[in-house]
């Protein structure tokens, strides 16, 4: 990755127009893709959307690259697919924890590291998420990118330096990363082992939530959203290219190294995201809103407030609503929940639910805090304090999440979950 050639600076917003370029003059004027474009170069259009949808959902980007990428050999079906997708177990209503995954033994990068927990369905159907954990330890050579659906990287350990096609993301614990369709990349780990969770958005884009009555501010900011400078590599030597296609991995080699981009225009783009910055609303009266009030990226259906994907955070925050049971709240829900712990405790449990852990709440599943966390919430002097050193965060979707058979027989899942419900008191009085 270190021969990766870059000038330009970073840019910021999400969803808008970016233009950079390497080398000054690379970025043709006036012309998407004139008959010769700048310094010898290959025009290439990356679409991330169907060329005639709305103008607002149009998401593409236009490639200057020494090479096309055309330029490959076959790809070939990976005889070790890993723990990646993998069949699904039956449909299963009862709530599941996993522990953390540990960090392999053997040298292992972000791809092989990659393993499904969950999914909606297959990687066939243009909806749906899948779900997964990645624990690496070793940098990776080749270059990967994903046919089925846009990766949004949650880090829990570790930086991971990215490099794509567009140019470099440092990705650290307490940030995203939003990797578009089809965008080749490759991952260094700057820290050594790293671990972290994956959502895959098999539906529309990723984009803002509106904000309705909240107003014009709040939640997160476009302007807190960065892309990569373009950067390049210019280098004659035999590269591995793998992507995932249909849910499965497929592998070709290139004489030469597919990073190749020396400038891009569009609004396809890997984006970075420090989740420090998310303005965080809440009540200053009594009661609290519902989760969705934290809700960071959406990924719409064609059903208004039904979304395919929400990714939501827990992150610092005051509490300060009066006569109010502050916890999360039991409840039972249409939504299937996901959730993961980057650091410090959620909250809602006392135990049990560590960083680098995840747990799964399938539509109406009754859940909320554990019999500690309750008891403690009920009879607590109700001062203003802060939720400090903890980030939790949800991916929510509409669609049924089934645990994979891997994950099922795996030794993190937790075969006690249900237990952090036992010993709640009735307090009833006729």
């Amino acid at each position: 990755m270190d021969s990766l050639t870059a000038t330009a600076t970073s840019l910021t917003g999400f969803g808008n127009e970016f233009a950079s370029e390497a080398l000054p003059g690379a970025l043709p004027t006036g012309r998407n893709s004139p008959q010769r474009p700048p310094l010898g170069l290959y025009a290439e259009q990356l679409s991330g959307t169907p060329f005639t949808v709305p103008r607002r959902e149009a998401r593409r980007t236009w490639l200057y690259r020494i090479r096309p990428s055309a330029e490959h050999p076959p790809y070939l079906r990976l005889a070790d697919q890993g723990h990646i997708a993998g069949p699904l177990a039956p449909p299963n209503p009862n709530r599941l924890r996993w522990n953390p995954w540990p960090i392999p033994t053997e040298p292992t990068d972000f791809v092989a590291g990659l393993a499904t927990v969950a999914a909606t369905g297959t990687s066939l159907t243009e909806h749906g998420v899948s779900v997964h954990v990645y624990a690496a330890n070793t940098s990776m050579r080749r270059v990967f990118f994903d046919a089925d659906g846009e990766f949004l990287i949650v880090p829990q350990q570790g930086r991971l330096d990215v490099a794509t096609e567009m140019g470099r993301l440092m990705v650290a614990p307490g940030h995203v990363a939003i990797i578009p369709r089809g965008v080749r990349f490759r991952v260094a780990l700057p820290d050594g082992a790293s671990r972290g969770y994956v959502c895959e958005n098999h539906g529309t884009v990723f984009r803002l939530p509106d904000l309705g009555p909240i107003g014009a501010n709040g939640l997160a900011n476009p302007r807190d959203f960065h892309a990569p400078a373009a950067a390049f590599e210019d280098v004659e030597q035999p590269t591995e290219v793998v992507q995932k296609y249909c849910g499965e991995l497929w592998a070709t080699t290139l004489s030469h190294a597919p990073l190749d981009v020396v400038a891009w225009h569009g609004n396809l783009a890997p984006l970075v995201y420090d989740l420090a910055r998310f303005n965080a609303i809440g009540t200053v009266s009594f009661d609290h809103p519902d989760p969705s009030i934290f809700t960071v990226l959406t990924a719409p259906t064609d059903t208004p407030g039904r979304a395919n994907v929400d990714f939501v955070i827990f992150p610092p925050r005051w509490m300060v609503a009066e006569d109010t049971f502050r916890p999360p709240w039991f409840h039972r829900n249409v939504m299937n929940e996901c959730m993961g712990l980057i650091r410090g405790a959620y909250d809602a449990k006392a135990e049990g639910f560590l960083p680098g852990g995840i747990s799964l709440h399938a539509m109406m599943s009754a859940h909320g805090p554990d019999a500690a966390t309750t008891e403690r919430a009920m009879n607590a002097t109700l001062a203003p304090h802060k939720i400090d050193g903890s980030l939790a965060f949800m991916f929510e979707t509409a669609s049924t999440l089934r645990p994979t058979a891997y994950a099922m027989a795996c030794t993190a899942l937790q075969e006690d979950y249900d237990a952090c419900w036992n010993g709640m008191k009735k307090f009833f009085r006729s």
